[in-house]
Formats: structure tokens, sequence, C-alpha cells
């Protein structure tokens, strides 16, 4: 089964991620901080990273520097979901690792689409 790691301070938006990714097949952990994030996968590396930007702890850029310098951190496929939609943000998300870039707030179908941008929808 395809594994998601959704990291985001908001319970609500890793509830409505988790339904959505549930729905596509995906078995769902979460995160609320960059930190917990690392954690878990340490002990599970997932397939795919929902990850948000602005969060507290640790952001979700400096997840993803940290996560791409791990063993095994450059095959998760990185989602940014956020609503950092300058094209400065979008930049750095790509220069620091993320695959594929999507804005909040998001629906079942753009989520989708994006997934099968990365190869896993």
């Amino acid at each position: 089964m395809k594994t998601c790691l959704i990291v985001d301070d908001s319970r609500v938006i890793r509830k409505v991620s988790r339904h959505i990714l549930e729905t596509l097949g995906f078995a769902v952990t979460e995160a609320d901080n960059g930190k917990s994030a690392l954690d878990a996968c340490d002990d599970a590396m997932p397939d795919v990273v929902l990850l948000d930007w602005n969060m507290p702890v640790m952001t979700g850029i400096e997840f993803l520097v940290h996560l791409r310098q791990r063993p095994g951190g450059d095959a998760p496929k990185v989602v940014f979901c956020t609503t950092e939609n300058d094209v400065a943000h979008i930049c750095e998300a790509i220069a620091a690792g993320a695959d594929e870039y999507v804005m909040k707030p998001f629906d079942h179908e753009t989520l989708q689409i994006k997934l099968q941008l990365v190869g896993f929808a």
C-alpha cells in the first residue's frame, strides 16, 4: 500500500487531507511540525510527503532540507501544500527538493492531479 505522511500544524488540514488520501488508497500518518515529521520518517520512510510551509518548531523548508540529507530521504515525493504562492517561494521549495506544489485550499481533484504528476495516484 502507498504511504503518505501529512505534515501540517492545522488539525483541520490534516483531517481533510487524510480523507482525500485514504480515498486514493494511501495509508496515512500525520505530524504537526517538521521535527516530529523527521522522527516519523526515521521510523518509516513514506512514499509521499504532503508538506505545509509555515509551522512551529521546524518549517516545511527546514524539514525538507533535513529529509533530503538523510539516508533514503531522496526517495519520498514531496508536495508542498501552502498559501505561499509567489514565484520566490515556489522556486525556494523546488530548490530545497520539493517535487510539486499545491495551493491551499485544495480539493480532491487538485490533490489527485498533483499526486499523478509525481507518480502516485
